[in-house]
């Protein structure tokens, strides 16, 4: 029996590959590994007792400072998107289509902070566009909010993560004068961090279902963690717990939440 695949299924099987991670082909033929030469053992390298931070590892610092003076300097929202736009210190801007910067009403009393920009985010150069962003307007629909009128929405990172990927703690570090100096120049009542990852910038604590669900505070706001919409869409059972995160939300609004 001919076992050859077609062209659609090595196109699946590449794309597959792809999924998750592989960039290369390490070689043209299969090596026999229990008939290679056993490598010689590498000399011991000293480990440092001191760890290094995820700011020193990056040009020694230099991308974290980079950040916090380009982000202070920022005297509105305009400036402080042309300071993201000129900051060449993360690599993840050379892999993005357009800068992701914000979507809705600048000003708004609910501020609301997701993750990183996915496939169609990167292409419309907005937050939360596609199913994730579907969601999200339905959720804000439910307690009377929009983004057309009551919301203002970004994200910790302004570039997507090639394959969609978590970014990393240097690239958060890098992200969190521009996160912070965007939550003071929007001025809001009210911050929702969608996801672990807004958390970790935010509060510098990750684990959502715990954070969840409880009123925290950050430069000066109070935080109300929720689970991110796309995670919604993937366990529908956690909806109902995003349903109380909504009404607290919609109750502080209206007690005023200064």
């Amino acid at each position: 029996m001919d076992s050859a695949l077609d062209f659609h299924e090595l196109r699946a099987l590449l794309q597959w590959q792809v999924e998750l991670g592989v960039t290369e082909a390490i070689c043209d033929a299969p090596v026999d590994r229990y008939e290679a030469p056993a490598a010689a053992p590498a000399a011991a390298v000293p480990i440092a007792s001191t760890p290094i931070a995820p700011a020193q590892a990056n040009e020694g610092g230099g991308a974290v400072e980079a950040a916090h003076a380009a982000a202070g300097a920022a005297q509105d929202l305009e400036a402080l998107r042309a300071a993201l736009a000129a900051y060449e210190h993360c690599e993840l801007k050379r892999g993005a289509r357009n800068l992701v910067f914000s979507d809705g009403v600048p000003g708004a009393r609910v501020m609301i902070i997701g993750e990183a920009p996915g496939r169609e985010e990167d292409r419309e150069g907005r937050p939360f566009v596609g199913r994730a962003g579907q969601m999200l307007d339905r959720m804000l629909a439910a307690i009377g909010l929009s983004r057309e009128e009551s919301v203002y929405i970004t994200n910790v990172m302004p570039w997507r993560p090639p394959q969609n990927a978590d970014p990393k703690p240097n690239e958060i570090d890098m992200m969190r004068p521009f996160v912070q100096r965007h939550v003071e120049l929007a001025a809001p009542d009210i911050v929702i961090l969608m996801g672990n990852i807004s958390c970790q910038t935010v509060l510098e604590a990750r684990g959502i279902t715990k954070l969840r669900g409880q009123w925290h505070e950050a430069w000066g706001k109070p935080v109300m963690p929720m689970f991110h919409p796309a995670y919604l869409l993937r366990m529908p059972a956690a909806k109902r717990a995003a349903w109380a995160d909504l009404l607290a939300v919609q109750a502080r609004l209206r007690e005023g939440a200064r």
